[in-house]
């Protein structure tokens, strides 16, 4: 069920298609900053997004994974179908689309990550790259089932469909059911779910959120404004949705390629993160290249989509690799909402840019720079602290044999878990 859902969070296709509607509705009023309002919509959902993330890490340790789903799923299904009723008004767009319904994805999609942490151990790696593929799965399909809505209903029919669609968030929260005996359970209290005071002394840690944020700062821009890019650079005609289809092809298969490889205990997965950012960046840059070669795009786009699977799939393993389970879940939070301003400002950013230059050919070379380089410096994290997931497999190790033992298959009680947990935290 997290698998189906998950295509309503990371929502690259929906962006891109919704993107260009709201693009062309301003250009038709004549409007001359159309491209770069258009994408400040879809930048503040990201934003949203990724900033509440924080919070959400938070608010799931006060009152569960199930009430911080449903309440996420609320919000996403209440902001698509407002949205419905403004859909020409883009002032209204920023609150109802951007804030309210990325708000609703943050408090839905930092559950989804950090409840794997507690059903799987041996195999985190390749349920991640299972998991994340549905938005792989969604992304291929939703610009030809979005076109298709536009023709039909128009854009506030669209929105309505889709909010109906954001139903199934709500449904997917009643999933989420804990596995720990009731008769070991215990209330959080708020100095519990204090755990990012100890997220931020692990060193290693916060440089490996930091340049993974400086990374993101052109992360989002090819895919935002994929379907203008190609409606400007190729003959009238020519199929906008294929290289996000293509994106989604190959994204779903290094999901699952790359977390299948991440679970090998001689592999590192920061450095599998490092190729990945690299070769993405290096791809943005060659985009501009592509004019009046569709083949060649489509090339590109494959290679993206391929090692942003990559990246997506190992952001939850490595945040338990280096925070261990009892702070897995505020680190992802954290991490999420760093990434808040990058992945607002590059999107906005290219589509002054296009307003200003009328092309892309700038903006997709300058949003190639960041990931370059915060690839390679995430080298630095080799020199900082202890070589954590290794100190962690080995506690793992002992809370998976005690697992086998359990004649009822559930998890550890959560004073056992936290004995784990302290344990990694006091090796880093």
């Amino acid at each position: 069920m997290e698998f189906l859902w998950k295509r309503r969070i990371f929502k690259k296709a929906t962006k891109s298609v919704l993107q260009n509607e709201f693009y062309e509705n301003l250009h038709s009023k004549n409007d001359t900053q159309a491209s770069s309002k258009a994408a400040l919509v879809g930048s503040l959902a990201i934003s949203a997004t990724f900033m509440i993330s924080a919070v959400a890490g938070v608010l799931t340790d006060l009152i569960g994974l199930r009430t911080t789903t449903f309440i996420g799923g609320v919000l996403t299904c209440g902001g698509m179908f407002l949205s419905s009723f403004f859909a020409d008004n883009i002032a209204v767009l920023y609150f109802t689309y951007g804030i309210m319904y990325g708000i609703g994805c943050a408090l839905a999609y930092t559950p989804s990550l950090a409840i794997l942490g507690h059903y799987f151990k041996r195999y985190l790696g390749v349920v991640n790259g299972i998991v994340t593929s549905g938005s792989s799965i969604f992304t291929m399909v939703m610009p030809y089932v979005i076109g298709f809505f536009l023709e039909v209903v128009s854009l506030d029919g669209t929105l309505k469909l889709l909010a109906a669609i954001s139903t199934i968030i709500m449904c997917c929260a009643f999933i989420f059911k804990p596995l720990v005996k009731k008769s070991t359970e215990k209330k959080l209290t708020i100095a519990q779910a204090s755990n990012f005071v100890s997220i931020w002394t692990n060193k290693k840690y916060c440089l490996w959120a930091l340049l993974i944020a400086m990374s993101l700062c052109g992360y989002f821009v090819p895919y935002v404004h994929m379907s203008t890019f190609v409606q400007k650079n190729f003959p009238e005609g020519t199929d906008a949705k294929l290289p996000i289809l293509c994106i989604g092809i190959t994204s779903g298969l290094g999901r699952l390629i790359f977390g299948y490889i991440a679970d090998n205990p001689k592999v590192n997965r920061i450095f599998l993160q490092q190729i990945s950012f690299v070769v993405i960046g290096v791809l943005t840059m060659l985009l501009p290249s592509t004019t009046g070669h569709y083949g060649y795009l489509i090339a590109i786009t494959l290679g993206m989509g391929l090692f942003d699977g990559c990246f997506i799939s190992l952001l939850g393993p490595i945040a338990f690799d280096l925070c261990g389970h009892q702070y897995a879940t505020q680190a992802i939070g954290f991490l999420l909402g760093l990434c808040s301003i990058p992945l607002t400002t590059g999107p906005y950013v290219a589509g002054v840019m296009f307003d200003q230059v009328g092309n892309y050919d700038f903006a997709f070379r300058l949003a190639g720079i960041p990931p370059i380089i915060g690839g390679l410096a995430l080298f630095s994290i080799r020199c900082v602290g202890a070589r954590t997931r290794r100190i962690y497999k080995e506690t793992e190790k002992i809370t998976i044999q005690e697992d086998e033992r359990n004649s009822e298959k559930l998890l550890p009680t959560e004073s056992q878990e936290g004995h784990h947990s302290r344990e990694v935290t006091s090796s880093l």
